[in-house]
């Protein structure tokens, strides 16, 4: 398979989504709680991630590439597991 580097286009709306989510998760307020933001802010966030994903949907096609990320919520199976791998001891 063919990977190739992301365009600075990528790298800055990769960036960004990086940097919305980590405000969501750091704003996020307990269950049953009143989140800080407003109703305003919240769906204006929503919008800018909806445009993100348009956007990188658009580049990849321009470049002739599929994405195959995708997005894997906590309580989601693993697809793979870690091996832990220790060296033998010299002896």
């Amino acid at each position: 398979m063919n990977h190739q580097e992301p365009t600075k286009d990528q790298r800055i709306l990769i960036a960004l989504r990086k940097t919305l989510s980590g405000v969501v998760r750091e704003t996020t307020p307990p269950p049953g709680m009143r989140h800080p933001l407003s109703e305003e802010t919240i769906e204006n966030i929503k919008h800018c991630f909806a445009l993100i994903s348009a956007r990188e949907k658009e580049l990849y096609e321009e470049n002739g590439q599929i994405n195959t990320a995708r997005p894997r919520y906590v309580d989601e199976p693993k697809t793979s597991h870690v091996v832990p791998f220790t060296r033998p001891e010299k002896k």
